[in-house]
């Protein structure tokens, strides 16, 4: 993998944005996917203006058939990934005793099943080349559960478990699976501004074999 394409799941004017932008300016070529078509278009036109290169794969995390073309698209168009950052997730305030199962298999979709989904489209190529990495965007909520979110906490636990069982299961090809679990609201000008969060996520990438954390805790 000569060609350094860093695709990021779930861009937003918040983390997602931040992530592009930190590999970005280490020279990545950026893959963005999200829903809206035109807010993706205008976060490619921001990064160009900015001196990087990226391209805009539409795609809805909920429904994995439109992951699966993003990805083809993405190596046909790009090339191999060699970073995946999954930052989608499923955000609605509801209470355990009210919260309709519907919307828990929701968040779990979203939050873990798509995860998954995006993470088995780049783990053959990474495996041939033994290297690679896979970041997944973590929440408090999976250490700390709170009532008013119960199905972003839930989602959120389970996608730490898959991030430590991905983690062991891919070790032995050399490629790396790790969390940054941020404990706080994402808010810009404070300690949870979006570009001090993406640091962390540029230094578990960085970090050298054997010394592999596979989790950040940022609060």
């Amino acid at each position: 993998m000569n060609k350094k394409i860093c695709v990021v799941v779930g861009v937003g004017p918040g983390i997602g944005l931040a992530v592009a932008q930190r590999f970005g300016r280490e020279g990545f070529t950026l893959a963005l996917v999200a829903r809206r078509t035109e807010a993706l278009e205008q976060y490619v036109v921001d990064l160009e203006t900015s001196g990087l290169t990226a391209h805009a794969f539409p795609a809805d995390a909920a429904h994995f058939e439109t992951l699966v073309q993003a990805f083809e698209q993405i190596k046909a168009q790009v090339g191999p990934p060699t970073v995946l950052v999954y930052n989608a997730a499923f955000i609605k305030p509801e209470t355990p005793s009210s919260l309709p199962v519907e919307d828990l298999t929701m968040a779990f979709r979203v939050s873990v099943a798509g995860a998954l989904v995006c993470a088995q489209q780049v783990i053959p190529e990474m495996k041939a080349e033994q290297c690679g990495t896979i970041l997944f965007t973590g929440g408090g909520l999976a250490l700390s559960p709170h009532p008013q979110y119960s199905s972003l906490a839930a989602s959120k636990a389970a996608l730490r478990n898959l991030t430590y069982s991905l983690g062991a299961d891919l070790d032995a090809e050399g490629i790396q699976v790790a969390t940054v679990t941020i404990a706080g609201f994402v808010k810009p000008g404070t300690h949870f501004a979006p570009d001090l969060i993406a640091e962390k996520y540029w230094e578990l990438h960085s970090q050298p074999p054997g010394q592999r954390e596979r989790e950040i805790v940022y609060r």
